[in-house]
């Protein structure tokens, strides 16, 4: 029977059947197997074999054969398509296609500006863009600090949604109109019933409807196959929801932009150091522990990534002052939540290696894209659990031939004692040849067994 016929849960039933006769396991049993895997290698152990993270990505448009605007306009399609990819290479973990999702319409709706995506305000083909922007002006920090709610309904929102462009004419600030008092927000109340606001209210709802049929799947929905997620939500790093990025990189990543950030380093030091404290402490304030009798603890979480603070952005003495103190706090907090935080070094980061050092041992994993892994092994091997790092170009242009030679140096030197998990060093893009991901699944089965 043709799979587009099948209800969701008749598909999900014939999948797990498929894969339970493949394997002469259940599903139950190739989850527990492949998180004990994953597991052992964070608890810096030697796992039956080295576990394998393939980062999906785009990747999935190429091998199922479907447009990258199947993403955001027919979830149903794509949540499948992603489903087989991971069956056709079967890692470790993997990501969830619901944590892909965000409905075409629904941005649309809200009138996004700060990405582009394809089938919406870019080509059906196309891959999904982030802006850089700067939406919080210099002069505006005192009020981001003073009163981050204010800031992010009357400037941050109207600025990137152009739906919400009538917040920015509520005055005086929320805090002020409502005083905590029925009567302050009686006095603001009349300018809420502008029809400016009545539109804004409509289209708050259409996005609100088109988004919950994209988050029909929970963010554990591969597990019902057998995968452990690659992470859960939790922690204080950053996830999806906020940047996933640390808080020197969220402020530069969602408020000020490239050229903002660096300006802040030399003419406002002070304004940006109070902002990224206090980005820390509103994530603090509304962090709650992990569960112990939840499935997968201690869960892996994010644990931040280095979109401005990579070797090629920041000195180290500007990374020793703007970001590693209150990314450093983040991760031990995490850490002491019970979590697992996953830190992802985008870009060449030779010169970051040292300080994670300072984070305790065996409770955190490092994923290097550039950096030289290899000497990241020198200096954390028998510290904290490191994975990656297969070149983007070698996945790209290679040849099965390179990418399983340098698949086996890796699992010889960073696997050595355990500890380590193969991945690519970046997401897989369209352009990745399938024979390539082949060959770095199946090196792991060649080369990876202790």
């Amino acid at each position: 029977m043709d799979d587009r016929v099948l209800s969701e849960s008749e598909f999900a039933k014939r999948t797990v059947a498929e894969i339970e006769k493949k394997h002469g396991k259940s599903v139950e049993q190739l989850y527990t197997e492949r998180e004990k895997r994953v597991t052992d290698a964070v608890n810096l152990k030697e796992p039956d074999r080295v576990p394998v993270n393939l980062a999906l990505g785009d990747f999935v448009f190429r091998h199922a054969g479907i447009s990258p605007s199947v993403a955001f306009y027919e979830p149903e399609v794509f949540k499948r398509a992603f489903i087989k990819t991971a069956l056709d290479f079967e890692p470790d973990i993997c990501g969830s296609p619901a944590g892909a999702l965000m409905s075409g319409l629904g941005l649309e709706a809200l009138d996004v500006r700060q990405m582009r995506w394809p089938g919406g305000t870019l080509p059906p083909d196309s891959s999904l863009q982030f802006l850089d922007a700067e939406n919080m002006k210099a002069e505006e920090y005192d009020i981001f600090i003073t009163d981050s709610t204010d800031f992010m309904l009357r400037y941050y929102l109207p600025r990137t949604l152009g739906a919400l462009a009538p917040l920015s004419k509520i005055l005086p600030p929320l805090g002020q109109s409502l005083a905590g008092n029925v009567p302050g927000f009686f006095s603001m109340s009349p300018i809420l019933a502008a029809k400016e606001f009545q539109e804004a209210a409509q289209k708050v709802a259409i996005a609100g409807q088109e988004q919950e049929k994209f988050q029909s799947s929970s963010a554990e929905d591969m597990t019902q196959f057998g995968f452990p997620p690659v992470s859960y939500p939790g922690g204080v790093c950053g996830g999806f929801a906020s940047g996933t990025a640390q808080p020197f990189d969220w402020i530069a990543d969602q408020l000020r932009g490239m050229k903002g950030i660096v300006d802040d380093m030399f003419k406002r030091p002070e304004k940006l150091l109070i902002a990224c404290e206090r980005v820390l402490e509103w994530r603090l304030a509304r962090a709650t522990p992990a569960d112990p009798s939840a499935k997968g603890y201690p869960r892996r979480v994010s644990g931040g990534i280095t979109h401005w603070s990579s070797d090629g952005f920041l000195s180290k003495k500007q990374f020793e002052t703007f970001c590693w103190p209150t990314w450093k706090r983040a991760l031990v907090a995490t850490i002491d939540l019970g979590f697992v935080p996953s830190v992802y070094l985008e870009g060449p980061c030779d010169d970051r290696v040292e300080y994670f050092l300072d984070i305790p041992k065996g409770k955190f994993v490092l994923r290097f894209e550039q950096s030289d892994i290899f000497r990241a092994k020198a200096i954390l091997g028998g510290h904290c659990c490191i994975s990656g790092n297969v070149p983007p170009s070698m996945m790209q242009v290679g040849s099965p031939q390179e990418v399983d030679e340098y698949c086996r140096k890796l699992i010889r030197v960073c696997g050595k004692g355990g500890g380590f998990i193969l991945s690519p060093g970046a997401a897989l893009t369209r352009q990745v040849k399938p024979e390539n991901v082949r060959a770095l699944r199946d090196s792991v089965e060649r080369y990876g067994r202790y």
